[in-house]
């Protein structure tokens, strides 16, 4: 048996690695799901919640668009305000015992994930739009736009860019955070991690090894996700055409350092 740390180290990659590369492949898994789905979640909730009935609609409509704000409200306050660890086991115990639902861990994760990723990155999405200048908002209610079309056609666009470094942060806090789905058995890489200490008792060395496995995993996507954005925003330099009186100007902008 291995005598140094290093050499356990290698002792404990060279037989548990089918566990950490699982783990760590259903860790991403869920991550990338729960932020998928989340992001979906957050955006119909922000569309809603900045939604304006024109004038003279009817009080039944007003009802319903203040009923179910409000209802948005509680969802979003109820998911920021309780952890993730305790919303999975209401969510997995609570179908079995109440619903009679045997819902799979790997399921229940996703589910408990997205749903709490929604109640973010709806106030996310919610300020991407306030951000926009209003003059926008009500140009395309001048042209007879309706609400749907704005927010698809002009304001999301710009929103979206806007929140995209949150968005991204939102990612990075999922592949940590699934670390308490542990708790309903889903085989995450702090599960498996538990499962390879608990045969040798070398529990700092195995997670020495976790802790560089969620180093690795973060970093990694921190920097695709900043490559994205900077696609996202264009050239430092560029060049617009025009016509004017018959001849084309040529004028490069370059932005500001």
């Amino acid at each position: 048996m291995p005598t140094s740390f290093f050499g356990w180290i290698t002792f404990l990659i060279q037989k548990y690695w089918p566990l950490f590369l699982s783990g760590a492949a259903n860790t991403l898994l869920i991550a990338v799901v729960g932020t998928a789905a989340g992001f979906a979640i957050g955006l119909l909730v922000a569309i809603v919640r900045t939604l304006n009935l024109r004038r003279g609609a009817s009080l039944v409509k007003r009802a319903a668009l203040a009923l179910t704000r409000g209802l948005l409200t509680a969802y979003i306050e109820i998911f920021r305000g309780t952890p993730m660890i305790v919303q999975a086991m209401v969510a997995y115990y609570g179908a079995s015992q109440y619903l009679g639902l045997n819902i799979p861990a790997m399921s229940a994760a996703f589910l408990v994930v997205s749903v709490n990723t929604g109640a973010y990155m709806a106030e996310i999405v919610r300020g991407g739009i306030l951000s926009i200048d209003r003059g926008q908002t009500e140009a395309a209610i001048a042209v007879g736009m309706s609400h749907w079309q704005m927010m698809t056609g002009v304001i999301l666009p710009q929103a979206i860019r806007n929140i995209l470094p949150s968005v991204a942060n939102e990612f990075v806090v999922n592949i940590k955070d699934s670390s308490v789905l542990n708790v309903i058995s889903v085989t995450e890489v702090f599960f498996m991690s538990k499962s390879a200490a608990g045969t040798y008792y070398k529990y700092f060395e195995v997670f020495f090894i976790t802790a560089v496995i969620y180093f690795i995993l973060t970093f990694t996507f921190t920097r695709l996700l900043r490559l994205l954005e900077s696609k996202l925003s264009g050239s430092a330099s560029y060049t617009v055409y025009g016509s004017q009186t018959d001849h084309r100007a040529e004028i490069e902008l370059r932005r500001e350092p």
